[in-house]
Order: structure tokens, then sequence, then C-alpha cells
């Protein structure tokens, strides 16, 4: 009984000593040697208790084969290999009170009785052997891990500052870009307009190349903007109560002048209800602007696209089917990645930043929704998004006057 309960002492010593140094934050240095030395004397406490029962138990059993003691002592070495490897030192200690007490335990046979139990002592030192050859394979394995690992931690440290080093570029670049930009836009679309005087039929092609240009410019600054911050995690959102349909239907006639020129027409569905959410409506009608573009860009001429917007359970769903190509089963993974190119010369053909559909999903995942697609290749896609249903309000139902088509 008094081992058993040294043994629980030195296990509550332990528990006591990780517990202070899982809650341990400042990294004082002075804190982390004290830590250390606890440690120590807890490994020293614990292991010279094991010792000492196997030690007990031999004597008890008196001068004979000391299985359960010898195998007591051959557990304890090997679990100390395996869990205690984290501090080297540590673990020699252990190893080391657990080889005196192997050795001890047929010594004191040998010489109290001098009988001829050489055979035991050499079973000892055979078992020994085994223990050192262990001891040093782990050794060795864990100098060459512990290398492996110092060169991670350094490969790491240096991704980590080319990651941030690239995110304080992009965010300054885009921001010293935006505002000259923003004054270009002004003064093309000051002349566009006519303000100034009538355009020369000559100039007016390079001056509509010249505003698309910049129009496709600052959206590809916005994006690297909205990325820079989804990215760093401050993405920030207006929550506030939005009707979901209403949002998609001004959306869609926003959008129409854009499928136009794709000649592709989008038609919504009635809802039955209203479908109301808690969300940001400028970013849920940026994601519905990125979905509803892709569907125009890549169905085919003369093609419709779909919306259509539902509720099961307490989520709301928002779908987007379009007609066109489809997405190959092995480019489903680039959907959603950065400067991702699932068809690199449809995507040049019809412009992108190749960052909408990221971005989309930093943003759905900000407000705790999703964004996702099904796609049969030649047949269609269908890309929809689902937000939680705001239960505070009532929704009611809603006459057929806003069918779009």
């Amino acid at each position: 009984m008094f081992f058993y309960a040294m043994v629980w002492l030195g296990e509550a010593f332990d528990g006591y000593v990780f517990n202070q140094i899982l809650r341990w934050r400042d990294r004082d240095w002075a804190k982390a040697r004290h830590f250390v030395l606890m440690i120590y004397i807890g490994t020293l406490f614990s292991a010279t208790v094991i010792a000492s029962f196997s030690i007990s138990l031999a004597a008890q059993q008196g001068h004979t084969m000391h299985f359960w003691a010898l195998f007591m002592l051959f557990s304890a070495a090997v679990f100390a290999a395996i869990n205690n490897h984290q501090i080297l030192s540590v673990v020699v200690l252990r190893l080391s009170i657990y080889v005196v007490a192997l050795l001890f335990i047929p010594i004191r046979d040998l010489v109290a009785t001098n009988p001829p139990l050489w055979l035991q002592f050499f079973t000892v030192l055979f078992v020994l052997s085994f223990i050192i050859e262990c001891s040093r394979s782990f050794l060795v394995g864990y100098v060459k891990n512990l290398r492996y690992i110092n060169a991670l931690v350094a490969e790491h440290e240096k991704t980590k500052a080319a990651y941030h080093a690239k995110q304080e570029f992009l965010a300054t670049v885009s921001h010293e870009l935006r505002t000259p930009l923003t004054a270009i836009k002004g003064s093309l679309q000051l002349i566009n307009s006519g303000a100034l005087g009538a355009v020369p039929p000559k100039m007016q092609h390079l001056f509509n190349m010249a505003t698309g240009n910049s129009e496709s410019l600052a959206n590809l600054v916005d994006d690297l903007l909205d990325l820079q911050r989804a990215e760093t995690g401050k993405l920030e959102l207006h929550l506030e109560q939005i009707e979901l349909g209403a949002v998609a239907a001004a959306t869609v006639d926003r959008t129409r002048p854009y499928a136009a020129r794709f000649d592709v027409t989008l038609h919504m569905e009635q809802p039955r209800r209203e479908y109301w959410v808690k969300a940001d409506r400028h970013r849920i009608e940026q994601v519905l602007v990125n979905m509803l573009s892709n569907a125009a860009k890549f169905s085919e001429t003369g093609g419709r696209v779909e919306i259509s917007i539902g509720a099961h359970d307490d989520q709301i769903s928002l779908a987007v089917k379009d007609y066109g190509v489809g997405i190959p089963k092995d480019a489903s993974d680039k959907v959603f990645e950065q400067f991702s190119q699932v068809n690199s010369s449809d995507i040049r053909r019809h412009g992108g930043t190749g960052l909408g559909m990221n971005i989309s999903r930093h943003i759905m995942q900000a407000h705790g929704g999703e964004i996702d697609f099904e796609s049969a290749e030649g047949v269609g896609t269908t890309f929809y998004v689902t937000l939680k249903e705001d239960k505070t309000v009532r929704p009611q139902p809603i006459p057929d006057m806003r069918k779009s088509a």
C-alpha cells in the first residue's frame, strides 16, 4: 500500500506541474527553469518509487527467479522510452534509475547467497543489453528527428514571414492603387458622359476600352483587398435582418445587362414566402453577383440561368443553375482556390480575377453558412449558398407580383 500511495502521489505531482505549464502564458525564462526543475523532481521521485517497489518485491520473493520484479522494470523502461522522449535528459535520468535497479536485484542475490545463479545474472545482462540497444537506437532516431523538426520549424517561420510580407505588400499596393484608380475612372466616365463636350467618334472606342479596363483593374484591387481582409480575419460584417428573396431579385435585375452581353437570360422563380436571414446585405450581394456572373459567362450563347430559393428545416438555400459546359471532376478542387482557372481559355476569354469564388467562400464562412456546387460536364452547374433562417421574423406569403424573367 505504501508504494501504491507513493505512485499516486507522484502522478498527482506530475499532473499539478503539467497543469501549471499549460496555464503558463508569459514565457518567463526563470519560470521555465523552475518548471524544468519540477519535471526533474517528479521524474526522480516516480522512477525511484518504481525501482524501490521492484527491489522490495524481489526481496520478498527471496533468492529465486524475479520475473515480476524484472518485468516491471523492463516495462517501465520501455514505457519511459516511448512517452518521456520529449526531454532527452529526463528520459536518461529515468532509464539510469531503472538500469541500476535491474543490476541491483541479481547482484544482491549473488552477494547474499553465493550460489550458482550465474544463469540468472547473464539473463539480466542480456535483458539489460537489449534495453541499452533500444535506448541507443532511440537516441539515434531522436537526434535525427530533432534535426528534421528544427529544419521544419525554421522553414515554417520563413514561410510565415513570407506570407505576412505578401499580405502587407498586397494591402499596401491595393490601397495605393485605389486612390489614383478612382480618379482615372471618374475622369473617363466624365469624358464618356459628354459633360466636357462630345467625344469624337474615332476616339469613342478607345475611351470605352479604357473605361472597361479601369473597371476591371478596380475590381481586381477590390478583390485583393477583400482577400487580404478575409485571410487576416478582418473581413467586417454589418449584420442586419434581410429578406433574401428580395435581395436576390434586386441583384438579378442589376446583373441582367451583364448577362445580356453573353446573350444569356436570367430567370428567377417566384418565392412562395419571405426568407429572412441575418447577414451583411452588401457581402451577400457580392456573393450572388459572383455566382450569377460566372453562370452567365460559362453558359452557351442564348442560354438561360435559373435562380431559385427554398428552405429545409432551419436552413435557407439559394441556387443558381446554368446549362453551360459544366465543371470537370478533376477540376472540382480548383473552383474555390485563389487565382484558380478551371478552364484557362474560358477565364481569359470572359475575364475575371480568379478570386471571386474564393472570396465568396470566405464571406459565407464568416456568416456561418456555406457555398458549394454540383456539376456535370456538358450538362451544367448549380451553385448554391446556404444560410441559417432568422426565426425572429415571421415570414409572410408573397403574392405573385415579383416574378422575374
